[in-house]
């Protein structure tokens, strides 16, 4: 870009210049997005700095040349109090009309061409400060070209063997320097295709890094530049200054983690290529993630409700993405972006995305596994800006017909302004994470993140962006409607997650205690929320099979249903081996979700379904909440006659919960001793459990997408919403099976578990009037 026009200009009128606005560097300052267009177009020309002259401006002064001077130039030094309210105004508005910079003058006690000439100079310091960057940048390309130039005329001058790389002219070197420079020949080839798969992820080649890092190193240079003008280091063992903010969510190179090691090899042997390669693989999905998450950008069009958005792939293939590559063979793109308000500050949530565990606790329903495999920045001062690390992560969604989702990506976080705060993931294993065989999804996570903005009374505005390439022939027919909708994995699903996790937080924070008896104290709510979220996680274990579980896959004969999966453990009751045995399958209900939700979670009605309730009625005995929306709570279920019957002591444990990305309700029997100790406020990590339940997911059409908590009304009659629409249920039983004289799995076994699974979903059907 720059080649064409670099030879036009005299260099020695460079060095002028950058001499000249090396006066008024600004180096450390950050302005807003969408400001540089503006400083570009900016005609004013007036001195900078924060000193006024008493009179008139530049042009004024200049206009009287020809006329003698009755008055000396006064300068006029404004107090730091009156430089710091200028500063912060313009940084809202760099172009104050007439009535605001009156405003200004009688606030600060200035005249009001004191307040236009500052802002006057302030503009032209900062669109010197630009001049100043693009000079570097030409600069340094121009350095770039006459090395390449220089190498040029060296190959003219000494041709070289093509196959080896030595001398043209035969017997001007030895066999051994031949075979040596054949096999530099080879490692140079090797090399290549290296810096080609750098390419497709950087959008810039290998060697053109390398190439960059050597020539900053020769010419003495302290600093090199980065991607889009950002200040590197040479040597990345120091520490690396803040740089020129580009006003874009890019400011500056972060210091590099103490004692850091090469992040997972990816890139060879040299810590230093890789770390630089990290660096601008993060600058680079940072910009595309502003540029996704401006509103009403062309980016985006809503879908046909009106309430969520999909990319424009053919406007996103026009603005020229270095991660625009071409999909690999059966891949497909999903994109979505969805804007939401949390219950949280920005700063709060920045701190719970970068550390993995609390990451995980916040989205349990969403996040198998993950854990951090590399610290490549710890942030500047202190803070979690400039944070970056590499992180692996599995995704799942509650049906045993869609697989996990593995990625490795890199995350990275920056504090954009007061209250603002951007974080980016981008995958850096370019889809290779599920190999032939592999029990997970292949997929790629391009650009994807959410920028959150602080709003009054500790809330927070969260606008994330979810763009991923996966390969869709894994997926069941029946969910990929629901999963190409992004509602399966997509920022719909993400941020409804958020907001529901957030609002039982607050209302778990601010339980307070009471004086009531019967009452379950603030200690006994937690340690139960507790028990109930280790009851789910096991209830998803057994049907999404990923790394974190140990669960054997079972194949014993025809189990007369290709989309059941049977899964089985090994678990040890006191000194007796047993087997654990799971149970999964999901099917599509042409019923609302809402409606099946009401059905389930109606203590009343649970004989019509439960096979394990022997007919019985429950009731609730304990209640508590975890949102406002009916539904989204912890409760204790017992039979109606269970005293008397001998039956007292066993309990049912329900964990239940909806949003508009989905539905869940689990269930274990707990024995009434646990349970006590449990709402006492004690362990809960003793208490056995063998989850069973339910996950109703939107069926992906539009018509079913949007759903809101909601009961019956009294009579039986589940009604509601988008009742002409379908849903996708899934079924979960786990069973304990002693069995300690052959420790196997029999026919006959799977056979009653499959025909537990099957009258399950046929009793529902049944009572919700389905065919």
């Amino acid at each position: 870009m720059y080649a064409s026009s670099l030879f036009g200009f005299d260099l020695a009128l460079f060095q002028r210049r950058m001499e000249r606005n090396g006066q008024m560097g600004l180096i450390g300052e950050s302005f807003e997005a969408g400001l540089i267009g503006r400083m570009r177009e900016d005609e004013y020309e007036s001195r900078s700095g924060s000193d006024n002259f008493d009179g008139g401006s530049g042009d004024e002064l200049d206009a009287g040349d020809d006329q003698p001077r009755s008055k000396k130039k006064k300068y006029h030094r404004h107090s730091p109090q009156q430089i710091q309210e200028l500063e912060n105004f313009f940084k809202e508005c760099p172009h104050p009309d007439e009535k605001q910079r009156s405003d200004l003058s009688r606030k600060l006690g200035l005249e009001i061409k004191q307040v236009k000439f500052w802002f006057q100079n302030r503009r032209t310091q900062m669109k010197t400060q630009l001049e100043r960057h693009e000079n570097m940048l030409l600069r340094q390309e121009n350095e770039k070209l006459r090395a390449e130039n220089s190498l040029m005329k060296d190959a003219m001058a000494n041709p070289t063997c093509s196959n080896c790389g030595g001398p043209a002219i035969p017997g001007q070197i030895s066999m051994e320097e031949h075979q040596i420079r054949i096999e530099n020949a080879r490692l140079k080839e090797e090399l290549g295709r290296v810096c080609t798969l750098s390419n497709k992820f950087l959008g810039r080649p290998l060697s053109a890094l390398a190439s960059m890092t050597m020539q900053t190193q020769n010419s003495g240079l302290e600093f090199g530049m980065g991607r889009n003008g950002i200040v590197g280091s040479s040597n990345f063992n120091m520490s690396l200054p803040m740089g020129f903010d580009m006003g874009d969510g890019v400011m500056g190179t972060p210091p590099p983690y103490p004692g850091s090691r090469t992040p997972m090899g990816m890139m060879g042997n040299d810590a230093h290529q890789e770390r630089s390669m990290l660096l601008e693989l993060a600058y680079a999905a940072m910009d595309e993630l502003i540029k996704m998450s401006q509103p009403d950008s062309s980016l985006w069009i809503k879908v046909s409700d009106g309430t969520k958005e999909v990319l424009n792939h053919e406007e996103y293939s026009r603005i020229g993405s270095p991660f625009n590559d071409p999909k690999p063979n059966g891949f497909v793109t999903e994109a979505s972006r969805e804007i939401g308000v949390l219950i949280i500050s920005s700063a709060d949530l920045v701190e719970t995305m970068l550390d993995v565990d609390r990451w995980s606790e916040m989205f349990p329903c969403m996040i198998a596994r993950a854990h951090t495999l590399e610290v490549i920045s710890n942030g500047t001062d202190g803070s979690r800006n400039g944070f970056m690390q590499v992180m692996q992560a599995e995704l799942q969604l509650p049906s045993p017909l869609v697989p996990v989702r593995q990625y490795t990506f890199l995350r990275y976080s920056k504090k954009h302004a007061e209250g603002v705060w951007v974080v980016v993931d981008v995958s850096i294993d370019i889809g290779r994470n599920a190999a032939n065989g592999s029990p997970f999804m292949s997929c790629r996570r391009l650009p994807s993140g959410c920028i959150l903005q602080d709003m009054p009374n500790g809330l927070c505005q969260i606008t994330l962006v979810d763009h991923s390439q996966y390969d869709e022939s894994v997926v069941h027919q029946n969910f990929r409607p629901l999963v190409n909708s992004g509602i399966a994995f997509g920022a719909h699903r993400w941020v409804a997650t958020l907001q529901r996790q957030c609002e039982s937080l607050a209302i778990v924070m601010s339980a307070a205690p009471t004086e009531d008896p019967t009452a379950v104290s603030p200690a006994g709510k937690k340690s139960m929320l507790k028990l109930a979220q280790r009851m789910s996680d096991y209830f998803l274990s057994g049907i999404c099979l990923s790394s974190a579980c140990n669960w054997d896959v079972l194949h014993i004969g025809n189990i007369g249903n290709s989309d059941m999966k049977i899964m089985s453990r090994k678990h040890m009751d006191g000194p007796v081996e047993c087997i654990v045995l799971s149970a999964s399958t999901s099917v599509w209900m042409p019923v609302s979700r809402q409606r099946v939700f009401d059905f389930l979670i109606e203590a009343r009605l649970r004989s019509e379904w439960d096979s394990l309730s022997n007919g019985e009625t429950m009731q609730e005995m304990v209640h508590i909440a975890k949102g406002q929306a009916l539904g989204n709570s912890v409760s204790i279920l017992r039979a109606s006659n269970a005293v008397g019957n001998g039956n007292e002591d066993m309990l049912y444990l329900q964990d239940s919960w909806t949003d508009s990305s989905g539905s869940m309700i689990v269930y274990s029997p707990v024995s009434l001793q646990s349970l006590n100790v449990v709402m006492g406020g004690g362990d809960s990590s003793f208490v056995a459990l063998l989850p069973s339940g339910f996950s109703i997911l939107p069926d992906g059409h539009s018509n079913s997408n949007n759903i809101v908590g909601g009961s019956s009304d009294g009579s039986g009659n589940f009604g509601g919403e988008n009742d002409n629409s379908g849903c996708l249920l899934t079924v979960g039983l786990q069973m304990l099976l002693k069995n300690p004289q052959t420790g196997k799995m029999t026919k006959e076994t799977v056979d009653t578990v499959n025909s537990l699974i099957a009258g399950t979903i046929e009793k529902v059907k049944d009572a919700l009037g389905v065919a």
